[in-house]
């Protein structure tokens, strides 16, 4: 990868288009400042005619015009959508849905991840497109198949079954270890012959969807399976690449928080991470973060990539609205803030056909450049080339971490007795919501991440304990530091039963409290909790808690909020432990779905403990976000707001965008979707 500037460029199909439109996109690159170029994402079928013929024709003449025109290449395996001849000759390689349907062909990511004629078509594509390409100037990254996943998120064939059995067999050895985890005593579920077990799916384990299963531990196994299964793949086409290129960074797409896909499994496959940014309505800009965020988190806080947003609109919802003017610098800028050093877009010019034909495009279909999306484009390129290298490979100079683990997500949402309207993603993001208003710089990390570097450390809905989380985060609190969790934490080990002891099962001498009961409620029913931290009440806030309602007995814990109604009126719902006395850290437990506004008053409690409430906290929907290079500060002022804000500067500086000097506590007044760059000045004077 290049250090010399963020990256700005995205997704261009040539192949769809006569050679003289070549030449109007590349003149129209250069008005917008585009400098790198994704290419060969879905050229399956024309790269391999048929299963002995390649025709590398096409794609050498696209490579040469890329090269031609000075851009970075981001250079795709194409094995994203399998070609219709594959599926024709070997129909094995299609999926068979979660109802068990055996598709034929269409759409894209179709392809059974067991296949071994897929397997080996797409590695030995992968291996013929680096052996040709490798060396080409310009080449900046390896970008192999497409936002892994596809429809229903995996396969249940009986290529997967086998693959199923094997990975059980590598995973527990013998089948009484199998059936001692997935505790198969319960209806008759004892295995005595690998071959007896099957996918679960709609024919098997499941009644009313994907999460609705009969056995926790069999479907949460498959959706470990199938997570690695498709990590298989990627890693036989990136084998592939490195007989023939051993040091241009490798990767491939992700999408944020995407249930299907444990993206912590795959961390360690990639050179980089990268996403695509769609986020699912207009005013997302924390989820946004969150997601920014678990990206960065992958690995270990290094600058990732954004490799896809649309410029427009998005084509694949029921209602597709543009972005208002501004937002595409905003959220663009958002992401460098969180981390990205590259930043690149679906797609450069728009299909003339098929369902992404109307999706937004850098240019639109005439090929205009005088377009507000162009102009706005163009703009962001500009500021981009701007500020050249200034914050490219800079990190976020974190001491909260928020945990995020797609075990506890798959667990906590398909486990029957709980509410069903709780969702994971929900609750992470409504505290990382208070984090972010709240201008604490957060890493999202893994359980399994090194938390000796953060002050404060918050695990929501940590459902499932697994290896010594328990211990790592009673050691924050050894510390000094504080931790938080909510209700279902510390329900069930990794085996996701249930552990034969009070909830919140290890946890709970670190948080001094145990659950005797869990109330649920249907959306929209209520239970105000009134949380006070102080005798006298002049802090007291009342929140609208719903969906879960723990009771709570403090075994050492104070009380901190209390039930206002049911039967359980007067008993508490949040706690505060002290396991080592005044002088030690603390360990809060939320046992209710709080609202935001007491999600953020016990946020601001904790953060504000270690002096880590950020100066723009009470302006709501300013952003600020920090990155750090070289032991300079950068510092991202966002505006988010629908109006006029004005904050007092939390530091002095140049604003890299605008070249302004900028005094610490002068006003600063930002219109909606304004960006501050802020280069701090340690020594308090403008730069």
């Amino acid at each position: 990868m290049t250090d010399s500037k963020i990256l700005y460029g995205g997704d261009y199909n040539p192949e769809q288009w006569p050679r003289h439109v070549w030449e109007d996109d590349y003149a129209a690159f250069d008005k917008a400042s585009i400098d790198t170029v994704t290419l060969n994402v879905f050229s399956w079928a024309t790269l391999q005619p048929d299963e002995d013929t390649y025709d590398f024709a096409r794609l050498d003449e696209i490579v040469a015009r890329a090269v031609e025109g000075g851009r970075g290449i981001v250079l795709a395996t194409t094995t994203g959508a399998l070609p219709p001849w594959l599926a024709h000759q070997h129909p094995e390689v299609e999926r068979t849905d979660f109802q068990g349907r055996r598709h034929v062909f269409g759409q894209r990511h179709n392809a059974c991840p067991s296949s071994p004629v897929y397997r080996r078509l797409s590695a030995e594509l992968a291996g013929r497109i680096a052996e040709r390409y490798a060396g080409t100037p310009g080449l900046v990254a390896w970008h192999v198949g497409n936002e892994y996943g596809g429809f229903d998120g995996g396969c249940w064939c009986d290529l997967c079954a086998t693959g199923f059995r094997d990975w059980l067999r590598a995973r527990y050895g013998t089948l009484d270890r199998l059936n001692e985890a997935w505790n198969a005593t319960f209806w008759s579920h004892t295995f005595s012959d690998w071959a007896q077990i099957v996918p679960p799916n709609m024919l098997s384990e499941h009644w009313r969807g994907p999460d609705h299963t009969a056995f926790q531990g069999i479907t949460l196994d498959y959706r470990r399976f199938m997570s690695d299964a498709m990590l298989a793949n990627y890693r036989d086409e990136k084998a592939r690449i490195r007989e023939h290129d051993a040091t241009t960074p490798v990767t491939t797409n992700f999408m944020g928080m995407f249930r299907p896909i444990d993206y912590h499994r795959w961390a360690a496959d990639l050179d980089f991470a990268s996403w695509d940014n769609y986020p699912p309505g207009p005013r997302e800009h924390a989820r946004m973060a969150l997601a920014h965020d678990v990206m960065r988190g992958l690995k270990d806080g290094a600058p990732f990539w954004v490799m896809e947003q649309t410029p427009t609109i998005t084509a694949s919802r029921d209602v597709n609205p543009v972005k208002r003017p501004g937002v595409l610098r905003l959220w663009s800028w958002q992401a460098v803030a969180h981390g990205a050093d590259a930043v690149l877009y679906f797609q450069m010019r728009q299909a003339k056909g098929a369902s992404e034909k109307y999706h937004g495009a850098v240019l639109d279909h005439a090929g205009r450049t005088d377009t507000r999306a162009f102009r706005e484009v163009a703009a962001l390129g500009t500021e981009l080339a701007g500020l050249g290298d200034a914050v490219t490979g800079a990190r976020t100079p974190a001491r909260v971490a928020l945990l995020f683990d797609w075990d506890s997500w798959w667990a906590a949402e398909m486990t029957d007795g709980f509410n069903r309207h709780a969702k994971y993603v929900d609750t992470v993001l409504a505290y990382y919501r208070a984090l972010w208003q709240a201008g604490a710089q957060v890493d999202v990390v893994p359980t399994t991440a090194d938390l000796t570097p953060y002050d404060v450390v918050l695990a929501p809905m940590l459902h499932v304990l697994k290896g010594d989380v328990a211990d790592r985060l009673a050691a924050v609190t050894e510390r000094g530091g504080s931790v938080l969790a909510s209700f279902w934490s510390g329900r069930a080990d990794e085996d996701v039963n249930a552990f034969l002891m009070d909830a919140p099962g290890p946890l709970g001498p670190l948080f001094g409290v145990r659950v005797e009961e869990t109330d649920s409620a249907e959306p929209g029913v209520s239970n105000p909790v009134t949380l006070s931290d102080g005798a006298d009440g002049a802090d007291e806030v009342v929140s609208a808690a719903q969906l879960v309602f723990e009771v709570l007995v403090p075994e050492g814990a104070d009380v901190i909020g209390t039930y206002g109604t049911e039967f359980y009126a007067g008993t508490p719902a949040v706690t505060r432990h002290r396991p080592g006395g005044d002088d030690g850290g603390e360990a809060w437990y939320v046992g209710t779905g709080l609202d935001d506004a007491g999600v953020e008053w016990v946020v601001r409690r904790v953060l504000g403990r270690h002096g880590l409430v950020g100066p723009y906290a009470d302006a709501p929907d300013v952003e600020l976000a920090v990155r750090s290079k070289d032991g300079v500060r950068f510092a991202f002022v966002l505006s988010h707001a629908t109006g006029p804000v004005e904050v007092a500067a939390h530091a002095s500086g140049v604003d890299l965008l605008t070249g302004r000097a900028v005094r610490q506590g002068e006003t600063l007044r930002l219109e909606p979707t304004d960006v501050v760059l802020l280069r701090e000045d340690p020594s308090g004077e403008p730069a």
